[in-house]
């Protein structure tokens, strides 16, 4: 009895919840992303209905949000290397609040513009990228080593249910306040978002550089980190596949679901909301997942889920196939991400995150746009079906990389400063530890 009192005590006291700097983190994060859900809606209805923009127009304005990583996304991982993390979240929280006031401001003076709007989501955008590169170089500091995948579990957990939650929030209220009024909602929710994290106490890392050595060095240097670690390499090269992948099939999902199976607005978000349900669930099983079997193999699996699903996809015979192949390819798609960003979290050591982060935002987020912009024109030539087996394709060739490294041996990850860079056992539980995380550790 008391051996289990006491194993008690030891889960509660690891328990994430009970650390106030992740759970201000986590509360950040979590409410910065139920604004952003309804910006995304009601940015183009402003455009739409306000400016009478066209279907061009609304597509640009979408691309300018990822504007800003092809411009900066490799010095922002420096400037984020060299400042002070919390400083830059509060600042890319403050960026966005004075972008989205523009709206309203501009809307009561009559001088809204497209162009304006450009510039609002350019640098919302920006205001994203930073946040985002700063959030994840800052969580390493902030739990325990072995509390990694669990912790970004919970981030991506946070991320899902936005995704869920926002757009249907986001819709109710642009009925119920008008566009420019939910634009100001997300404007709160910016600024709660720089309040959690002024609640943050924890200092940077100790060995981040405070000097200016040359930028171009360096971006050379996060660069040559990168693509020269034998884990993020073959992670990064992986994830840019899927990437193309996922975005062609994001891009043409909504055209996909009504031209070919007939399904009308209500069964579309039916359909996307069991694929972001399957986001959900395999932000929630990532660690325990890793945990049992090890990371590589449940990397391999995530490779395998993500892929079968994309793969359902073109092969649906109607609605109920449809939702299922998004639930299957949201679950493995989730859990990649947690242990992707684990993993490279792991092996990075404090003065290289910003950069490590930057670079693969660069890579991954860059090659969105040309993911749908190549499918929405391959459509023309090889039919919908085709594009989203050609989608499939790309999801399945990723697995590749990973199958030429030693990411698939892989059963926990040791610090970035211990003499072996990955620790590679047979599969199963630790003999010396069977109840600790092992995906993950450092």
């Amino acid at each position: 009895m008391s051996g289990m009192t006491t194993d008690r005590r030891w889960s509660l006291s690891r328990s994430l919840w009970g650390a106030a700097d992740f759970r201000n983190l986590w509360m950040s994060q979590t409410v910065s992303l139920s604004g952003t859900g309804i910006t995304l809606l009601a940015l183009p209805l402003v455009a739409l209905f306000a400016l009478d923009a066209s279907p061009t127009e609304i597509g640009l304005l979408w691309a300018a949000e990822y504007l800003p990583i092809l411009l900066v996304g490799l010095p922002a991982g420096v400037w984020v290397d060299r400042l002070p993390l919390r400083a830059v979240m509060v600042g890319a929280d403050l960026l966005r609040v004075v972008a989205l006031l523009a709206v309203p401001i501009a809307l009561a003076l009559d001088v809204l513009s497209m162009p304006l709007l450009y510039v609002v989501t350019f640098l919302i955008g920006l205001g994203t990228l930073f946040y985002d590169v700063a959030q994840l170089s800052i969580l390493p500091s902030l739990v325990a080593e072995d509390r990694l995948v669990d912790a970004n579990g919970k981030l991506e957990l946070s991320r899902s249910v936005s995704q869920i939650g926002g757009p249907p929030v986001g819709g109710l209220m642009v009925q119920l306040l008008t566009a420019p009024l939910a634009v100001l909602a997300d404007v709160v929710t910016y600024l709660l978002s720089a309040y959690y994290v002024l609640r943050i106490r924890r200092p940077a890392p100790v060995d981040r550089p405070v000097g200016n050595a040359g930028l171009g060095r360096d971006i050379r240097e996060g660069m040559r980190f990168v693509f020269g670690h034998p884990l993020m390499r073959p992670l990064l090269l992986c994830a840019t596949l899927a990437e193309i992948g996922s975005a062609v099939i994001q891009a043409l999902q909504v055209v996909y679901a009504a031209e070919v199976h007939s399904m009308g607005p209500v069964a579309i978000g039916v359909a996307l909301a069991a694929g972001t349900g399957g986001g959900v669930l395999g932000a929630l099983v990532a660690e325990p997942f890793a945990r049992r079997f090890g990371t590589g193999t449940a990397f391999m699996v995530s490779i395998v889920l993500f892929t079968a699903g994309s793969a359902i996809l073109p092969m649906s015979i109607g609605p109920v196939t449809f939702a299922m192949g998004m639930f299957v390819a949201y679950v493995g798609a989730f859990v990649f991400n947690v242990l992707q960003v684990s993993l490279c979290q792991a092996v990075t050591p404090p003065h290289l995150l910003g950069r490590m982060n930057a670079v693969f935002r660069f890579v991954t987020w860059g090659v969105i746009p040309l993911g749908a912009a190549g499918g929405g024109l391959l459509a023309e030539y090889v039919g919908l079906p085709g594009v989203f087996w050609l989608a499939a394709g790309l999801n399945a060739l990723s697995v590749l990389p990973l199958l030429l490294s030693r990411i698939p041996r892989l059963r926990e990850v040791v610090h970035h400063s211990a003499e072996k860079p990955a620790a590679e056992t047979a599969a199963g539980p630790s003999p010396t530890h069977p109840e600790e995380p092992q995906a993950g550790r450092r």
